[in-house]
């Protein structure tokens, strides 16, 4: 999950401080392809990553508690993942990248709350 949730965590970031990496001479995605490719990756790996936090509950390792965590997580973060490729705008890549922050929190809490109630 931390793998996939990466990228889009911190390509948003990056598209909103783009030009502190593009001075610095850093290769974020955003200075290397741009900001519409750079969204389109994050949309893609936040799709997929929504896929990846159901796995814990296919694979029976969590309840529906955690499942209904990661379907409400999952929806909120590519929502703004597909807001954010529609509608470029740094305010909503600075929201975009908070509320990765909120996602693997809760999502992870979740998870350990699951353990510990159900398990």
């Amino acid at each position: 999950i931390i793998f996939l949730w990466t990228p889009p965590h911190f390509w948003a970031l990056a598209l909103y401080r783009v030009e502190d990496y593009r001075k610095s001479g850093l290769p974020m995605l955003p200075v290397t392809h741009g900001s519409e490719y750079t969204r389109l990756q994050i949309l893609l790996y936040t799709v997929v990553l929504f896929a990846a936090c159901l796995l814990p509950f296919i694979y029976g390792m969590s309840s529906w508690l955690y499942l209904f965590a990661a379907v409400v997580l999952g929806a909120g973060f590519c929502a703004y993942a597909w807001r954010l490729r529609r509608n470029y705008s740094d305010a909503l890549a600075w929201r975009t990248f908070r509320f990765s922050l909120v996602h693997l929190s809760l999502l992870f809490a979740a998870l350990l709350v699951d353990h510990y109630l159900f398990f």
